[in-house]
């Protein structure tokens, strides 16, 4: 029997295989390399504010085989790695944690705030656009909250099955008793339990910082239902209510958004040529590349 060598059929075998192989790789690769570069900047971040950084970044990103989108949000993982960084920073050393998420579990946020409150040297939350709900909750337990100009927080009532606890006690105070399923009932003594503890909490976090009555006064606006939970909290409106608000944010921050990207595969309606800003006279330009 005669065999004979095809070299277009062996090509277009190798070319196959090699596709397979950056299919598979290919994302994980660009994924390790986002990840060295992001541990670059926050460590020259971190030598030239004297601190510790620590990024809580919540955005979807393309991870897998084929690129496939995971949202994310604060969870069981996020808080223990959050206090694993913080039992490893020294008590004299500062942490900056570094914070954009839309919210999470209640438990896992009030475990980081308890560990940013409690460690003894500065805690700074930077926010570069947003930090709602949960995230609101662990920039309270900061010594100082440093916002973008536009940047926002939220309130921190409690949510019930997607339902804010504010409303389902509004909803049930509403209604004659007798008129009201048990199930609903069974809501509304959670949702009470829920925002009483929240509001504790919070009034905890505040109390050394404002006083007892204004921390009173600031828990009971946060967790009462006062506003939709998507509401923004302006830096104006934070001031008001008396935190420690700043707009100082490094322009690391920034640059570190920017190694955050959303999927390849969703596409993006905003674009713009970046402006050339000057540079101090005596500083050195920082060059962050891009995948």
């Amino acid at each position: 029997m005669t065999y004979y060598y095809d070299p277009l059929s062996f090509l277009g075998s190798m070319i196959w295989w090699l596709l397979l192989f950056w299919l598979i790789l290919g994302p994980q690769l660009q994924y390790r390399r986002l990840m060295l570069m992001r541990q670059s900047l926050m460590k020259k971040m971190g030598e030239k504010r004297g601190s510790n950084v620590i990024a809580m970044i919540h955005r979807q990103e393309s991870i897998g085989l084929f690129g496939i989108p995971f949202y994310r949000f604060i969870s069981i993982e996020d808080s223990e790695q959050v206090l694993r960084a913080i039992r490893r920073t020294p008590k004299d050393k500062p942490i900056d944690l570094i914070l954009h998420t839309p919210g999470g579990l209640v438990l896992a946020a009030t475990q980081i705030a308890k560990a940013i409150k409690d460690h003894p040297a500065k805690t700074t939350v930077i926010i570069p656009h947003y930090a709602m709900s949960g995230g609101t909750l662990i920039a309270l337990a900061a010594d100082e909250i440093i916002m973008d100009p536009h940047a926002v927080l939220g309130p921190v009532d409690p949510q019930l099955m997607n339902l804010p606890a504010p409303s389902i006690l509004n909803a049930v105070k509403k209604k004659d008793p007798n008129e009201v399923d048990d199930q609903t009932l069974i809501m509304a003594d959670i949702a009470e339990k829920a925002i009483n503890q929240v509001r504790e909490f919070v009034y905890e976090l505040l109390k050394d910082k404002m006083g007892e009555e204004r921390a009173r006064e600031v828990a009971k606006i946060l967790t009462e239902g006062r506003w939709t939970h998507d509401y923004p909290i302006t830096v104006e409106t934070a001031r008001k209510l008396g935190l420690n608000v700043s707009t100082d944010v490094p322009e690391e921050v920034y640059e570190l958004m920017e190694l955050y990207p959303q999927p390849m595969m969703q596409r993006q309606g905003v674009e713009f040529v970046p402006t050339p800003t000057r540079q101090p006279a005596g500083s050195q330009e920082v060059t962050v590349r891009f995948p």
